[in-house]
């Protein structure tokens, strides 16, 4: 057996597929995912700025 024969063939490339015309649907699901995308990057942005949400006070050990 020689060394090129040995192993998986790789497949031809396929031709790269044209882009899809969007129809009026598409566009609106692919703005109402922008929109949500923007609030939530905005609702973390906004989280952060208050620091942790509980107050923990002393730690205690589990020792007696």
């Amino acid at each position: 057996m020689s060394g090129r024969q040995g192993g998986k063939k790789k497949p031809l490339k396929q031709p790269k597929k044209a882009e899809n015309e969007m129809d009026d649907e598409d566009k609106a699901f692919k703005e109402k995912q922008r929109e949500e995308a923007k609030k939530l990057a905005e609702m973390k942005a906004k989280a952060g700025k208050k620091g942790p949400l509980t107050q923990g006070g002393i730690k205690k050990s589990g020792k007696k």
